[in-house]
């Protein structure tokens, strides 16, 4: 296996001082970069382990908070940070530049060569830096199929994989449909997996505490899920030795 380090990095961002999970790949040549939004609930130890996985595999990975360092058991104080925030395509933004910031001045980073992926609010957040068109190679979203202010999905300037669960009571077929809609008329290279039979959060791992209704684990489609955004990965931001 390769060696990966991993450091806790705080930045401001939201008003708030967040607190992300660096990972770094072995060796010392600067690598392709990858952001790393979670769900709703904020980071977790699910998004830190995607982040030094994608070490191995030899990106320079960041995977960003929401909360302030804080992880939001409660559904409903979770909702009442989240759907606000879900409604301001330009806090999301602050939060997605803040912490891009932070990944493309690690000096292991290629600034050049970044990606942006996400789950839930996280991948609402990757989103809409491609809709404020900043420079990524590819954009991977799960259970995070937002539509955005009309006409700027035209400024996103690199493929976009969304995957969603079949039965997903937030992300139903009607959201579905609006948002390859709005892709498909910006002209966006997009791609759409729906799991079947899976909820919401599908990919994220069973919890303690209490979830909202339509959140359930699917562990086939959860691997399935995370091997099609490495795939993506190694297609639109190849690692090169």
């Amino acid at each position: 296996m390769t060696t990966v380090t991993t450091h806790t990095v705080e930045y401001p961002a939201d008003s708030l001082t967040m607190v992300g999970h660096l990972a770094l790949p072995a060796g010392v040549e600067r690598r392709p970069a990858v952001l790393i939004g979670p769900e709703g609930m904020g980071l977790s130890d699910v998004e830190r382990r995607r982040a030094e996985a994608l070490a191995e595999l030899g990106y320079v990975a960041l995977a960003f908070d929401l909360h302030g360092g804080r992880y939001l058991e409660d559904p409903e104080e979770m909702l009442a940070r989240c759907m606000p925030l879900l409604a301001d395509p330009d806090r999301m933004r602050g939060i997605g530049h803040a912490a891009l910031d932070v990944l493309r001045a690690e000096p292991r980073a290629d600034p050049d060569r970044t990606a942006a992926i996400g789950y839930g609010t996280g991948g609402a957040v990757a989103l809409e830096l491609g809709r404020d068109g900043v420079d990524l190679r590819a954009i991977g979203t799960v259970n995070a199929m937002t539509t955005g202010r009309p006409g700027e999905a035209a400024r996103i300037r690199c493929p976009v994989w969304a995957g969603v669960g079949s039965e997903d009571p937030i992300m139903p077929p009607a959201q579905r449909e609006a948002f390859t809609a709005e892709m498909q008329a910006a002209g966006v290279d997009w791609r759409l997996v729906v799991y079947g039979g899976a909820l919401h959060a599908f990919h994220h791992p069973p919890v303690d505490h209490t979830t909202p209704p339509g959140v359930g684990h699917h562990p086939r489609h959860a691997q399935r899920a995370w091997r099609d955004i490495v795939a993506l990965l190694a297609e639109c931001l190849p690692v090169t030795d």
